[in-house]
């Protein structure tokens, strides 16, 4: 996939002077609602309206999509609006319906992008076609299994193709919904440049007041558009209704969110400029959390070898490490004395807790 400035073609063909804008309900719920924020969102700043005909739920009972019926209701909006439609897909079946009946746009969900298999069947169904197809990270935090999709999709002669980062499921509790793990969308920027990058700050944050500061951050890693779930009665949506926002909250998101290009190369050199940064800043902030809970790891080992009167410091454990790490480090082009700096002192850290716990 390497060299394809093709795959952009769909996004530089809208001639945008804004990120592109795919909003619209989690859920499509009636013909009435659907409409009604179809309308709202006619003449914004949204390009895409976006409907969830078939909803995959983690527990079964909850509402999981009014089916093809929705597709009408989509096409209806389409007619009556002019904004082009999009909608999830999760296998061959939806594909067709979808094809059917004209969707511009589809993506392919987090918890159908974790399987090879669903995404060959779907990418087998839509061979060929001038869609556009966006894939959704994998709920878990895997950028091989994340490329592999997109390189099915390739594969099949779809060149209209994008990528959609929802976050990662973590066990530990956070403040987001998803955790976005910045660095791998990053990761994945820098290997295909040429690849159109979406942000769902609404599964990111799982909260409709973060809504605006993740998108924030998703433009200033220089993201190429947003996917914001917008609902005219959030608080009584059928479908995670604490993370969608109003019509009139979304405009004054992107009012807020304009970004205004300048051609002179200063102004070029500030923006690639603050964008490096932003990455620097996201990168050293994940070190501040990993070494966080390291130093829990620690506490806990420190409450164990209480628990059997051992002594804090264990040599060659020690020893093994520092050699490892040194390793590790020369094949990231980390130099030894750099690697020995930054763990001695992480070692004495580690140290210093364990001993606090055997102290007390």
């Amino acid at each position: 996939m390497k060299n394809t400035p093709e795959l952009r073609n769909w996004l530089d063909n809208l001639k945008l002077e804004h990120p592109v804008v795919i909003a619209g309900p989690c859920s499509a719920e009636t013909e009435e609602q659907v409409l009604g924020i179809a309308h709202q969102l006619k003449d914004t700043d949204v390009n895409y309206f976006r409907a969830g005909i078939w909803k995959p739920r983690t527990r079964p009972g909850n509402f999981e999509g009014v089916g093809a019926i929705g597709l009408n209701w989509l096409k209806r909006a389409k007619e009556e609006t002019g904004l082009k439609i999009a909608t999830e897909v999760a296998n061959k079946n939806h594909v067709e319906l979808a094809l059917e009946a004209d969707v511009d746009m589809l993506w392919i969900g987090a918890r159908s992008t974790v399987s090879p298999f669903i995404v060959q069947e779907i990418a087998d169904a839509l061979k060929g076609t001038d869609k556009i197809v966006l894939l959704k990270n994998p709920v878990n935090p895997d950028l091989s299994l994340w490329l592999g999709g997109i390189e099915r999709l390739y594969k099949s002669d779809i060149k209209n193709l994008g990528v959609i980062h929802r976050g990662f499921s973590t066990y530990e509790k956070t403040k987001y919904r998803n955790i976005p793990e910045w660095q791998i969308a990053i990761e994945l920027q820098n290997r295909f440049p040429d690849l159109p990058l979406i942000c769902d700050p609404s599964h990111i944050t799982g909260k409709r007041d973060m809504i605006y500061d993740v998108s924030q951050t998703a433009l200033d890693l220089n993201f190429d558009g947003l996917m914001v779930e917008t609902h005219t009665d959030p608080d009584n949506a059928w479908s995670d209704a604490a993370q969608q926002v109003t019509p009139d909250s979304l405009v004054q998101i992107m009012k807020d969110l304009k970004i205004r290009k300048e051609t002179d190369p200063e102004s070029e050199y500030n923006m690639k400029l603050d964008n490096l940064r932003a990455q620097i800043d996201f990168i050293d902030n994940s070190m501040i959390d990993l070494l966080g809970r390291r130093m829990k790891v620690s506490d806990n080992i420190g409450a164990l070898k209480k628990s059997r009167n051992v002594a804090v410091l264990q040599t060659k454990r020690w020893n093994e490490i520092l050699g490892k790490m040194i390793l590790e480090g020369e094949q990231h082009g980390l130099s030894e004395e750099f690697v020995l700096r930054i763990f001695k002192a992480i070692h004495q850290e580690s140290i210093n807790h364990q001993e606090k716990i055997l102290n007390k």
